[in-house]
């Protein structure tokens, strides 16, 4: 073995991966190669199922009894994977290797304090102290940013923030400066403020410690963030790969233009220039095709060329990118402009009059300290804001976005809604009446039945025993849209075809589903009962790129037919950007800025805005975007600031006048209102967090 700087981190060559089951050998990964250098990032993208995290595991060498590697090999600084016992592999796991799963409490005990989590890294991997173990630990998680280190050390897992669970992740993970490190959807879960953080954290330790970077994940914004080069995997293959600047300027594989026509840049538009999703599904491992496995949801397949036999990956010239190749017989014949998908154009919706009214709205939840002490001081009852001063409105067909940090009280407007929980003061009017009071328990069969829910993960909310027509069965008949069962039957098979899914779907459970189609089946049974609205909380945040346009285009088409009003719950601005008619950005229980889409997105900004904006990942490296990250966590909703509630954390802050006054309500345009001390005149002043180049605009407005 050589430790020259010329030694790549990672080679892996023509690696093949199966599992064996029952049903015999289930081939994962087919001909995979990837070089890694020191210090370098390269990044996997592609569906889920597609064979990246299975890659990562092969790294590790976590594949199970029933896993393995069928051909090519794994090295790691010159050495084969596959010939490494398991002593010298778990020498290597945590100190050489380590890896960031997507979920940080499955990788963290509940049972252990975070101090004792991290210090076992060192005490594991190398001969140290337990006292020099708990400065390594305190000072790593001083590096990641963590306020009040610790404090932190002291915690269980379940007493700090999901975002500072993260970070304790990446602080094991770099704890013994491993030569690569893995990421497998490290912020899929995290608000975008948090994302930005933890990116640009990964990248400062990268760049101190010279670690590599393998980063997984479905996020082509994300990638062209942190990312030297990319590879784009479909059905167990490596597709496309190049620099990113080549992959993302000049993609020449119709999967890598089909991603790119599901995600919502900066210049789409719902109406002009809708979202494409892929047609058809991933094949699963053992049917696919022969030929190029992208076939059969390839708009470019030609018989007798693209089937007839095991493809190669060819090389793609480019002056930029010698090292850019795809796995394509047609690439070179195929023009751009036409491998860019374009939807079905619609007459924008045309909103009606206001469903739903809310004014000066409140909801406290009251916190009771029953010791002694608290008693004495008279401090035994205090009273956590969670919504404070909502006021706004939404017409029939618009779509209205809520956007905000985790804990900012999006949910819990949400619950109000809902009847789960009855508003404090004010007043929520649904329709002229007022059920802010009404508990869900106390409302009528016809005011259920108006106001619905999609729910972010289908998993939780799909009762496992019952059919998909079942259940949408028994909304049709609970909110008196049917009752006689023909007609049941025919309008469930009705709402299926709506929703695109086959009609004998209607016999299947939901285990028989995927997790986009379990979504579909959940957007069935919201519209089920003809509401005037719908809540969509995160309906799209947990599924892949072209399923989450698949869905997004489905809302759109089922409220344009129905006049649905949507309110739309979401910390992805991108997607807010492209689906809504209308934005409230929330903080800490408060409206910051409300208006319409445009008036939000382009200045005069509140500060906070301005710092979302700047977090949101754009896969377009011709948008410019102003780097904004926010330091600090959102203030303790027990002991909130006296003043502006963002104070703690503005890039702005004019001084005491901040920390100690509410801030004004101020009005940019009709109904653009924006609470902030800052006078609107400075507010117009600021640059635009994103430039979206002019030809971009010029397509838009053609359109």
């Amino acid at each position: 073995m050589t430790d020259s700087q010329d030694t790549p981190v990672l080679e892996i060559e023509n690696l093949c991966l199966s599992y064996y089951t029952r049903a015999g050998e289930i081939p994962a990964v087919v001909d995979f190669s990837l070089t890694l250098k020191q210090g370098e990032s390269v990044g996997l993208v592609g569906e889920s199922g597609c064979g990246k995290s299975t890659v990562a595991m092969a790294v590790m060498r976590y594949m199970g009894h029933n896993g393995g590697i069928v051909g090519g090999s794994i090295k790691f600084k010159g050495r084969d994977m596959g010939s490494l016992d398991e002593d010298e592999l778990r020498k290597l796991r945590g100190s050489e290797i380590a890896m960031i799963y997507q979920e940080p409490m499955a990788a963290l005990n509940p049972s252990l304090t975070v101090g004792t989590q991290l210090m076992e890294v060192p005490l594991t991997h190398e001969e140290v102290s337990k006292e020099e173990a708990f400065e390594r630990s305190v000072q790593m998680l001083a590096d990641v940013h963590l306020p009040d280190p610790e404090r932190v050390m002291a915690a269980y897992p379940h007493q700090i923030s999901g975002g500072q669970q993260q970070r304790v992740v990446i602080a094991m993970a770099l704890l013994s400066k491993p030569a690569l490190l893995l990421l497998d959807e490290p912020t899929t879960a995290l608000d975008v403020t948090v994302e930005a953080g933890i990116v640009e954290l990964i990248g400062e330790l990268s760049e101190k410690f010279g670690t590599s970077l393998l980063y997984i994940s479905h996020n082509l914004g994300l990638m062209l963030e942190v990312c030297d080069r990319i590879g784009v995997m479909y059905s167990g293959e490596v597709v496309e790969e190049g620099t990113i600047d080549s992959i993302f300027t000049w993609p020449k594989h119709p999967y890598t233009h089909g991603l790119f026509g599901c995600i919502p840049l900066p210049h789409a538009d719902k109406n002009a220039r809708p979202l494409v999703a892929i047609t058809g599904q991933l094949p699963l491992p053992h049917e696919r095709p022969p030929g190029c496995n992208f076939g059969p949801r390839c708009h470019f397949f030609q018989a007798g060329k693209c089937d007839a036999e095991t493809l190669a990956m060819e090389e793609v010239h480019t002056d930029d990118d010698p090292a850019h190749r795809v796995r394509c017989q047609r690439w070179n014949e195929i023009d751009p402009e036409d491998a860019i998908p374009e939807g079905e154009k619609h007459a924008a919706t045309e909103i009606g009059e206001t469903v739903l009214e809310v004014a000066s709205m409140q909801k406290y939840y009251e916190v009771r300290d029953n010791s002694i002490a608290a008693m004495i001081s008279g401090e035994g009852v205090k009273w956590v804001k969670a919504n404070e001063e909502i006021n706004f409105r939404a017409g029939r067909g618009e779509t209205v976005a809520i956007v905000g940090e985790s804990g900012c009280g999006k949910s819990t407007f949400a619950k109000v809604l809902m009847g789960l929980e009855t508003a404090t003061d004010g007043e929520v009017r649904l329709e002229g009446t007022n059920i802010g009071e009404l508990p869900v328990k106390a409302r009528s069969p016809e005011q259920l039945g108006s106001l619905q829910m999609v729910f972010q993960n289908p998993n939780d909310t799909l009762n496992p025993s019952l059919t998909i027509g079942a259940q949408i069965g028994r909304v049709i008949r609970k909110f008196g849209v049917e009752s006689d069962p023909t007609k049941v039957r025919q309008r469930v098979l009705e709402l299926l075809d709506k929703v695109k899914l086959p009609r004998d779907f209607a016999l299947r459970k939901p285990r028989q589903l995927s997790g986009g189609q379990k979504q579909r089946v959940g957007i069935a049974r919201a519209f089920a009962g003809n509401p005037a609205m719908v809540i969509a909380d995160e309906p799209i945040s947990a599924l892949d790129v072209s399923v989450a346009a698949a869905v997004t285009e489905l809302l759109m088409d089922i409220q344009r037919e129905n006049q649905t009003t949507l309110l739309f719950i979401s910390h992805d601005l991108s997607a807010v950007r492209y689906l809504s008619d209308r934005v409230i950005v929330m903080y800490l229980g408060q409206i910051m800025e409300r208006g319409q889409t445009d008036e939000v997105f382009s200045p005069p900004y509140h500060p906070y805005t301005e710092a979302l904006l700047s977090a949101v990942p754009i896969a377009d490296p011709e948008v410019e975007k102003r780097r904004i990250v926010l330091e600090g966590n959102l203030p303790s909703v027990m002991n909130p600031p006296k003043g502006c509630p963002f104070s703690t954390r503005c890039p702005r802050k004019l001084g005491e006048i901040c920390d100690n006054e509410l801030p004004p309500v101020q009005f940019a345009a009709d109904r653009h209102a924006i609470a902030c001390h800052i006078p609107m005149d400075e507010l117009r002043k600021v640059e635009p967090v994103i430039k979206i180049p002019e030809d971009r605009l010029a397509v838009g407005a053609a359109d």
